[in-house]
């Protein structure tokens, strides 16, 4: 990691922080406020939207490294565009609460558009010598590939929504996670991969600053769709690059993966509303019945420190046995989530 890497890490970071503590007094004035309610996990009117002014220090980072560093490759630029698109939905979304159906819509042909253009098609010269047939079958597996993806993807945006629920969950999940990931590409040298990762989790730790327990500041869906979109889009590429496996990315996000698609399938086998907004996931429970944000964040910051992020970096060095530590790393997470389950 070079003195450029570490200014421009700062850079971003700062202006995290000050993009943050500005938006926020404007907030205040203007009275950009999330009121509590039944299914809140906060007592006090608190502003929102406070992703916005974090993606922008992102961009500004980003922006610095290309002229700085070195021009970004195409698909990096691309998820920071769809991203950036995202936020201004949120934005909407935070201040006029936009259909379902128009929400759903945009994260899924981000989802579909980041896919199709960072999804390798079948190469042109294996097509060429194929029967008619065979170049059917392979259309079929890419398209069939392709929407799995694109269908993953837009549950990871979606499950980083729900998760954002308590003080500083989303933000500092997001700041281990991206971390960790360039940690853990680093193997392959430096480049683009590890430097995103890192700005991303410093215009994180950044927001950080306002939104640790207890919060001044909410990230809304103006943070947390687009950062859901860009871990997503991180582990396509990690993927793609050959810089990070699937597989890792499965580790280092299994905790919000766990919880949310748990409650979502619990919700659905008891015949619950489980298109409403609840308090229902394991980490609200544990928050309501420890009377405590600031403890929540703690544990899961330990589970992931001490559990996940060497399972990850055993499933990088060994991928031989990748199948069975991600099975390792979800295990006691699912036991979790049937202990917490009582919890009121």
């Amino acid at each position: 990691m070079t003195s450029a890497w570490f200014a421009l890490l700062l850079l971003t970071l700062a202006a995290s922080v000050l993009f943050c503590w500005v938006y926020l007094r404007l907030a205040l004035h203007w009275r950009i406020l999330a009121v509590p309610n039944e299914r809140s996990s906060h007592r006090l009117p608190t502003p929102h939207g406070g992703g916005a002014p974090m993606l922008l220090a992102f961009t500004l980072g980003l922006v610095a490294a290309a002229l700085w560093v070195a021009p970004w490759a195409a698909p990096y630029s691309l998820l920071v565009g769809l991203a950036l698109a995202l936020m201004l939905l949120g934005i909407a979304d935070d201040v006029w609460s936009l259909p379902v159906s128009v929400r759903l819509g945009a994260y899924g042909l981000s989802c579909l558009v980041a896919t199709l253009q960072l999804l390798p098609p079948p190469v042109a010269g294996q097509v060429a010598g194929q029967v008619a047939g065979q170049v059917a079958d392979s259309a079929l597996i890419y398209g069939m590939l392709a929407l799995a993806t694109a269908l993953a993807m837009l549950w990871l945006v979606n499950l980083y929504n729900f998760m954002d629920g308590i003080d500083g969950i989303a933000a500092s999940q997001c700041l281990l996670a991206a971390a960790a990931a360039a940690l853990l590409s680093l193997d392959g040298g430096a480049g683009d991969y590890p430097l995103f990762c890192l700005l991303l989790a410093a215009s994180q730790l950044g927001f950080l600053v306002w939104n640790w327990p207890p919060a001044r500041l909410f990230m809304g869906d103006a943070g947390s769709i687009p950062t859901g979109f860009l871990l997503a889009g991180l582990a396509l590429l990690g993927s793609v690059e050959g810089r990070l496996a699937i597989s890792c990315w499965l580790v280092l996000l299994a905790i919000f993966i766990t919880d949310a698609s748990w409650t979502l399938l619990w919700r659905i086998a008891t015949r619950q509303p489980f298109t409403r907004a609840h308090r229902l996931h394991a980490y609200q429970r544990l928050s309501v019945h420890w009377g405590s944000h600031l403890r929540v964040d703690l544990l899961l910051g330990a589970i992931f420190c001490g559990w996940l992020l060497p399972l990850a970096w055993l499933t990088r060095s060994y991928p031989q046995y990748a199948v069975l530590l991600v099975i390792l790393a979800y295990l006691p997470l699912l036991a979790g989530m049937a202990k917490t389950r009582p919890l009121t």
